[in-house]
């Protein structure tokens, strides 16, 4: 079972995004805020991490760059979400996302692009 990390201060839609994903085979590990998301990582071994930009007293960015820099997470695919923000602002980051997915969207085109970035990790992974 894939496991796929969900961090979004919203609570709506993190318990949507939990849900729907669990129904999709997914074990999920949602969190609502960005503290403590380095340990959650270490330890549930995520095959993505689902990120929110505007994350209270973190930013998602702050965090991706964390994840994406650290040559013990950056093979996990970060796919970035925002209400606020558009994708030519997160393209241009020192350390962009793998993906990112403006709000509000729809479930389907989320799961795609889930499997689009799960599938592309299986695949590297199985290069190096």
């Amino acid at each position: 079972m894939k496991r796929i990390i969900v961090v979004d201060d919203d609570e709506e839609v993190l318990d949507t995004i939990e849900l729907v994903l669990e129904i999709g085979g997914y074990e999920v590990e949602p969190l609502s805020s960005a503290e403590g998301i380095h340990e959650t990582v270490n330890s549930f071994n995520p095959d993505l991490i689902i990120l929110d930009i505007v994350l209270g007293k973190i930013d998602g960015r702050t965090i991706c760059n964390e994840i994406k820099t650290n040559p013990k997470t950056k093979h996990i695919p970060i796919l970035m979400m925002s209400g606020l923000y558009k994708p030519d602002e997160i393209s241009t980051l020192e350390t962009p996302p793998d993906d990112f997915m403006p709000k509000p969207f729809k479930m389907d085109v989320l799961l795609e692009k889930i499997e689009s970035l799960i599938s592309k990790k299986a695949i590297r992974h199985n290069i190096n």
